[in-house]
């Protein structure tokens, strides 16, 4: 799949499940599961024990035609070895130009982590994809986003941190192009006594969530970054 296609599934999907598990076991389960649910597409976190391992299996197993990407990408050197193992696209937690740039040569989507508004649009202008707005939740959640939108009315915003089924709806409604979601979605407490029926049944919470908020926002076709 080209990176014009991974971006709009991700966009089409609207959400990007981030993965921190205690064990390349559980990450593994977590991957099934969202895909499971309806979300096919996951976050493998780098703080992930076996990490690259993980995404090399997982990309090559293709599993569910599941979207698979690195998150918690943060440099150059990092980025490669992510790629190598297969990712389809990268995250990171806030900029880094060295990570955008190892993507961007790759061809592959990038998702930079951003939090000011000095700091999105360096994103921007390194040639990210998709900009994640983390932490959301400790700056203003959807308040925050609504407020960034006024200046980047063509950025596609992707808040993380404090996204839950309380507040997702709000997000999108304020101008969210998709929504980064961890541990609300990909419950610890599942992951370690292997109980992937909940996650699977909170991501088609969330995936009916999106495809709701959207319908009654008129979004046919979710905002892609303008270059």
């Amino acid at each position: 799949m080209d990176k014009q296609a991974v971006l709009a599934q991700i966009l089409e999907i609207g959400i990007i499940p981030v993965v921190r598990a205690t064990s390349g076991k559980q990450a593994r389960l977590a991957a099934e599961a969202v895909a499971a649910g309806g979300i096919p597409v996951v976050e493998i976190t780098m703080t992930v024990p076996g990490a690259l391992d993980v995404i090399r299996e997982l990309a090559g197993q293709r599993v569910n035609k599941v979207l698979i990407g690195a998150g918690t990408v943060l440099d150059a050197e990092m980025a490669k070895r992510c790629l190598d193992a297969g990712a389809q696209f990268l995250v990171s937690p806030g900029f880094d130009g060295g990570m955008i740039a190892a993507a961007r040569e790759a061809d592959v989507v990038v998702v930079a982590g951003a939090l000011t508004p000095t700091e999105v649009m360096a994103a921007i202008k390194a040639g990210a994809d998709l900009v994640k707005i983390f932490p959301c939740a400790q700056v203003g959640g959807a308040a925050y986003i609504k407020a960034l939108r006024g200046p980047f009315p063509k950025v596609p915003l992707v808040p993380t941190g404090g996204v839950n089924l309380k507040t997702a709806a709000d997000f999108l409604r304020a101008g969210a192009s998709a929504l980064g979601i961890g541990g609300e979605l990909v419950e610890r407490a599942a992951l370690e006594s292997g109980k992937s029926a909940r996650i699977v049944e909170n991501a088609r919470q969330y995936a009916a969530l999106v495809r709701q908020t959207r319908e009654e926002l008129g979004q046919a076709q979710p905002l892609a970054v303008a270059r």
